[in-house]
């Protein structure tokens, strides 16, 4: 076996694969996170692909979730031991399998390395295992275009299509020294009283990968509409903004609760808020001058 560490949102995470197995090729997106040395800090995950074929889906397990997404069809099982994926690119096809504890601290994967998306799905499995593991550390995983500008970065939530990436790019054309982040699945971390927004290997379809990280100046939930207009949101309508676009297995009720407490305190520390917007300049312009001015008066 072959072991690689990384470091993502300040979280240390090991990497052991087959030999013959090379986490370079089949990660290139992870070559900024990746440790050059052991670190010294604990990990807060182990994720071991085995040589050989692992266990079939236990007979006592409980079917959770079935979805069709990026890394294809997509079932959540529950077993007594704690949590089984199996990642299939079409039904009743061969099976990429990860099995995890309770607490997504050690992890065990089989993945069908014939598969010419074979790096995708193994991706997909770190970026799995990392989103439960971090709501024990005040983190969470969020889907979102995440921006950064004088030294403070910005989100943008919506649901698929609502124009995420478009609003992005929206802000680094408009305003000066404004960059992305990341395009899909930044890291939101609570840490001595501050919100921080890290970059992160998964990006989606924009290869940003960048091991940078800001305070956080705003997160903003976008709503297709004819006109601009911003509704600066507190208390349960922020948390209602932040939740859907979170990481977490909804049925794991400690898991769940971990997450929820740890959006109520972002809720309550960075400026939160829907902007109704045309895909313009106007648009940017707009919520770039009313999360400033809600910034101002806290």
């Amino acid at each position: 076996m072959t072991e690689s560490q990384y470091c993502v949102a300040g979280f240390f995470f090991s990497l052991s694969l087959p030999d013959g197995q090379d986490a370079d090729r089949l990660l290139p997106s992870f070559r900024p996170f990746l440790c050059e040395k052991k670190p010294q800090e604990e990990s807060i995950f182990q994720l071991t692909v085995l040589s050989e074929a692992g266990p079939e889906t236990a007979s006592a397990s409980t079917l959770l979730d079935r979805t069709l997404n990026d890394i294809g069809y997509t079932s959540l099982y529950a077993f007594s031991g704690g949590y089984q994926v199996s990642i299939s690119p079409w039904p009743e096809g061969p099976q990429h399998i990860l099995q995890a504890d309770r607490d997504f601290t050690q992890a065990t994967a089989t993945i069908l390395w014939t598969d010419p998306y074979a790096g995708h799905v193994l991706s997909s499995m770190l970026r799995i295992v990392f989103s439960q593991a971090i709501l024990n550390r005040e983190a969470v995983s969020i889907h979102a275009s995440a921006v950064y500008t004088d030294g403070m970065g910005y989100l943008f939530l919506g649901k698929s299509g609502t124009g995420k990436s478009t609003h992005a790019a929206l802000w680094t054309s408009v305003f000066p020294h404004c960059e992305l982040l990341n395009d899909d699945n930044p890291t939101l971390r609570l840490q001595d009283g501050q919100v921080l927004v890290y970059g992160t290997p998964w990006s989606g379809k924009t290869p940003c990968y960048k091991n940078r990280h800001f305070p956080v100046g705003g997160i903003v939930r976008l709503k297709q509409a004819p006109a601009n207009r911003f509704h600066s949101h507190q208390d349960t309508e922020a948390f209602i903004d932040l939740l859907p676009g979170c990481s977490a297995i909804r049925q794991d009720s400690h898991l769940y609760g971990q997450l929820c407490d740890t959006l109520i305190q972002i809720a309550t520390r960075v400026p939160v808020g829907m902007l109704e917007c045309r895909p313009d300049r106007e648009a940017a312009q707009l919520c770039h001058h009313e999360i400033n001015r809600i910034n101002q008066s806290y």
